[in-house]
């Protein structure tokens, strides 16, 4: 007898937890086909959220090919056009994996899911979310309560007609909300907005634009000082020629200069051109540092899609004898 129970007692611990498990499996199964007969009188009554709801939990608890189907034609009948093609497409891939025995089973269930989503593929609308440029990183972005994977973003992705609310919110910042309304067919791109984010440069750094700005400044402040010291060696070089030309040196004719005055004039001739070439270089480097400072966007103005400084910059008049660039506007 004691040998018997030596034998016998590793096959019990084996079956003691699998009739442990037995009841539960049983309540379950008991559960989901409750679930599934009351989903299945709510679709035919028209009520399908209801009864959508319930067939999809009684999946949920004992998942079969059948709850998988009338799931299918309950979202279909509620309008829930992309859900309804999704889970046709899931039974058909299941349809596939059964045997040929397991398949005969299912009847003309396979013929209507193939039917159903070559109908219902034309109906289901497309919403492509993006974030702004700048947005900050770790910014969530979810679409009916749910987190938007981030390699969805800027893709159409499949959705139900109707209502759908969107949001962003940045690490630490508010939550940003919007409601986008679709219909069947539609496909719409949405740019979010994001509160709390910046799309000017990271704080310690700056823009191309004021980088530029900065550039054409140096360059301008330059040509001035250029233009300055050679224009005060003109006019020394214009007192030598004075000195050293015309009646200065006894002779009639103003043009006449000795040997220095005709060096002093050369040299003048050279630097007055120099200063002329300085001068203007520096007034157009201050010109265009200041239309670029006056039209860089303020912080948070691309995002927004709007400015506050009203000026463009380009070509104001054009004509034979050249152009003028400047800037108009106000602010």
């Amino acid at each position: 007898m004691t040998r018997c129970l030596r034998r016998i007692a590793p096959l019990a611990l084996v079956l003691c937890p699998l009739a442990a498990a037995t009841p539960a499996a049983a309540q379950e199964s008991a559960a989901a086909e409750a679930l599934f007969d009351r989903g299945l009188a709510d679709m035919e009554a028209g009520k399908y959220e209801t009864g959508c709801a319930s067939i999809a939990e009684s999946h949920r608890l004992e998942p079969k090919p059948g709850a998988l189907f009338t799931l299918g034609i309950c979202e279909s009948r509620w309008g829930r056009v992309a859900s309804a093609f999704t889970r046709f497409g899931d039974y058909l891939a299941l349809y596939e994996q059964m045997t040929p025995e397991q398949k005969s089973r299912q009847g003309e269930r396979a013929k209507v899911a193939r039917q159903e989503r070559e109908r219902l593929g034309p109906l289901v609308p497309e919403l492509s979310l993006s974030l702004p440029p700048g947005a900050p990183a770790g910014t969530v972005v979810k679409r009916d309560g749910r987190v938007v994977d981030g390699a969805l973003l800027s893709k159409g992705v499949p959705v139900d007609p109707g209502e759908h609310v969107v949001s962003t919110q940045a690490p630490g910042g508010p939550v940003w909300e919007t409601r986008i309304q679709l219909a069947e067919g539609e496909k719409k791109r949405v740019e979010l907005q994001v509160n709390g984010a910046s799309t000017a440069a990271p704080s310690g750094g700056v823009s191309g634009r004021r980088a530029a700005a900065f550039v054409a400044g140096g360059v301008g402040v330059a040509g001035l000082v250029l233009g300055g010291v050679t224009g005060a060696l003109t006019l020394g070089k214009k007192s030598v020629v004075e000195k050293h030309c015309g009646s200065a040196i006894g002779v009639s004719d103003e043009t006449a200069c000795d040997q220095v005055g005709m060096d002093a004039a050369e040299s003048a001739s050279t630097t007055g051109l120099v200063s002329t070439i300085g001068f203007g270089v520096g007034l157009a480097g201050l010109g265009a540092a200041a239309v670029l400072f006056l039209t860089e966007p303020k912080q948070g103005e691309e995002a927004a899609g709007a400015t506050s400084r009203r000026i463009r910059a380009g070509v104001l008049a054009a004509g034979p004898d050249g152009v003028v660039i400047g800037a108009r506007g106000a602010w």
